[in-house]
């Protein structure tokens, strides 16, 4: 018995190292690794999501909802190619800009679930499911970039950071079922694509698959698929032939992909309509010309001197320009400027997500060091190790990506997201040398005070984490106790009085429009959405007009119910402009007789009003 158990401790032991080794073989292989730091961030995603108990299955943004609600319509029978939200604005509906390149899997998703389990249960697993398995997309993705790089530190940095960013981020949680998460996939597929040493010609048909697939699905990357598009020209242009089959790659897959894409998402009344705030002919056109150029230029240029291919590159930027001058010339600047200024003023200046850098620190100066300060140090790290001449090449593409997104980020701080991405490319290889510089001189304090500093500083929680403190400092001083919050204008409790009513047209704050549209059989006039312009115009006229010229505009639209919540925050800012205007005279008690006051759900900062059609 004695001898037994000596052998069984060994084999046991044996048995322990064998899988250790395992494991350590796995982690040196990309695939496994991917898996591994995959399935371990889902779980601490999961696990943190719903470790408070029931929580809504739906996003909190805006968009969740909306998307959920388009779906919803697709599989009740509307059509692939109609896109008009019908329940959303005056007259007909509201043409959405969204792509159903995003409904169709998440449909999908739903039609399988529902197989089994009750609609919205089905719908509950879809909305989880299908933001979770983006993240292996991104994270392999992210690890491949970061091997290409860095070697395997690189790899196992890029993964770390990489899931920091997608676990602080929200945007790969479970509910999340806006684009913006596809789009971080592609992204950093993209990247990734550009730093094979051996150039083969397969990474460069994932690249331009993928910067079509990010143009079909949402425009906002559009600023940074056309700078991807400019580095793989100027890498032919240096590079001459041994780049030409990359480039002839990349070009025709960009074509070949876009015009799949348009004629396979774009309805054929539509072929010849220009929108800048989708795939439309103008982004089309200017794609298959650019893709269509680039392949006939590295196909008939490549053996020429490299002045020459950049006098080609240079006739062929020209030709894309001029193109886009004469197709698409609106799509030159910001899709948004054509807002009603109305709008800019009462809706987009409190939309936290479209405030540029100068509104953020004005209204949030704490939050800037998250959004803003990885990028700008990765930035610098590039400028300063390109003139260095370190690895000039990786850190030049990484500048140009870089510098694009970041640039987005200082218009609008949705942006942030990507160039946040992105910085974690260079700031890993900083960090390994920063590393090995410590570990080289181990008695230097100072080295690896650096080496910590700069770990720290290329996460943006950290510098998150920060500017909270720093806030709370700042705001000890003011003795303000925080405000208790206020009862909901928008859960499924409070727009319960609606149930109780025929269907009709609400008029309600354009933050309660998407909530009604979820929970509800009802028309709204407005929602946080750009194309619907008249109908959140109308909601504002009325409650800025006076309770008269209120009821004008109440008939006039067709209105059934008005929903008044005073503490929304465009509602409560209406009320402060216009002191006789409607809002304010409700805010005060003063209900006109044309408006009939409904029961009011327990708990509901919301209070809805019949409108009494005159005989």
């Amino acid at each position: 018995m004695n001898a037994v158990q000596p052998i069984a401790k060994a084999q046991s032991t044996s048995a322990r190292t064998g899988i250790i080794g395992s494991i350590r073989r796995m982690l040196t292989r990309l695939l496994p690794s991917a898996l591994i730091y995959t399935l371990v961030l889902i779980g601490i995603i999961t696990v943190m999501k719903y470790a408070g108990g029931p929580i809504d299955y739906v996003g909190p943004d805006n968009d969740d909802g909306m998307r959920l609600v388009e779906v919803r319509d697709f599989l009740n029978g509307q059509g692939w190619f109609d896109l008009m939200q019908y329940r959303l604005g005056l007259g007909e509906g509201t043409l959405m800009h969204w792509s159903r390149l995003i409904d169709l899997p998440i449909a999908a998703l739903i039609r399988f679930f529902g197989l089994f389990l009750g609609h919205d249960a089905a719908e509950a697993a879809a909305l989880v499911v299908w933001p979770l398995s983006l993240v292996f997309p991104a994270m392999l993705a992210m690890g491949l970039a970061g091997r290409r790089i860095g070697g395997l530190t690189g790899m196992h940095l890029s993964f770390c950071f990489a899931g920091m960013a997608i676990y602080t981020g929200n945007r790969f949680a479970p509910g999340a079922i806006d684009h913006h998460n596809a789009q971080l996939a592609l992204i950093a597929t993209m990247a990734a694509m550009l730093f094979d040493e051996k150039q083969r010609a397969w990474n460069y048909v994932v690249a331009g698959t993928s910067a079509a697939l990010a143009i079909a699905i949402g425009a906002e990357t559009t600023p940074f698929v056309a700078i991807y598009c400019l580095v793989v020209a100027l890498l032919w242009v240096w590079e001459g032939e041994p780049f030409a089959a990359a480039t002839k790659a990349f070009g025709l897959s960009l074509a070949v992909a876009i015009s799949i894409l348009f004629f396979a998402t774009v309805p054929p009344q539509h072929y010849s309509a220009v929108t800048c705030d989708n795939l439309s002919l103008g982004f089309y056109s200017l794609a298959t010309i650019g893709g269509g150029l680039l392949l006939a230029s590295a196909v008939f240029g490549s053996r020429l001197g490299r002045s020459q291919r950049f006098a080609v590159l240079a006739a062929v930027g020209a030709a894309v320009f001029g193109s886009a001058m004469i197709i698409a010339p609106e799509c030159l600047r910001n899709p948004l400027a054509d807002l009603d200024p109305m709008l800019v003023e009462l809706w987009l200046r409190n939309v936290s997500e479209a405030q540029s850098i100068l509104a953020l620190s004005r209204t949030d100066p704490f939050s800037l060091g998250a959004f803003y300060a990885p990028g700008l140090f990765a930035i610098a790290v590039c400028i300063f190790r390109s003139v260095q001449g370190d690895r000039v090449q990786v850190h030049l593409v990484l500048l140009a990506l870089l510098s694009v997104s970041w640039a987005v980020a200082l218009v609008q701080v949705r942006g942030a997201v990507f160039s946040n991405l992105l910085s974690i490319l260079p700031l890993a290889l900083l960090i390994i040398d920063m590393r090995r510089m410590s570990n080289g001189d181990s008695e230097n304090a100072a080295a690896a005070l650096i080496y910590i500093v700069t770990v720290l500083a290329s996460v943006p929680a950290v510098w998150a984490v920060g500017g909270a403190l720093v806030e709370m400092q700042v705001n000890k001083t003011k003795n303000t106790e925080e405000a208790a919050e206020s009862p909901s204008c928008s859960s499924r409790q409070a727009l319960a009085p609606l149930g109780d009513l025929p269907a009709g047209l609400v008029s309600a704050p354009s933050e309660m429009g998407v909530p009604i549209l979820r929970y509800t059989a009802n028309r709204v006039l407005s929602a946080p959405y750009h194309r619907n312009q008249g109908g959140m115009l109308t909601e504002m006229h009325i409650g800025l007009a006076e309770p008269q010229e209120a009821e004008a505009f109440l008939r006039g639209a067709g209105v059934t119910v008005l929903a008044f919540c005073p503490d929304d925050l465009q509602t409560s800012e209406i009320a402060r402009l216009k002191p006789d205007g409607l809002y304010a005279q409700l805010g005060k008690g003063n209900i006109p007789a044309y408006l009939d006051p409904l029961p009011k759900a327990a708990d509901s900062g919301v209070q809805f009003f019949r409108y009494l059609t005159p005989d």
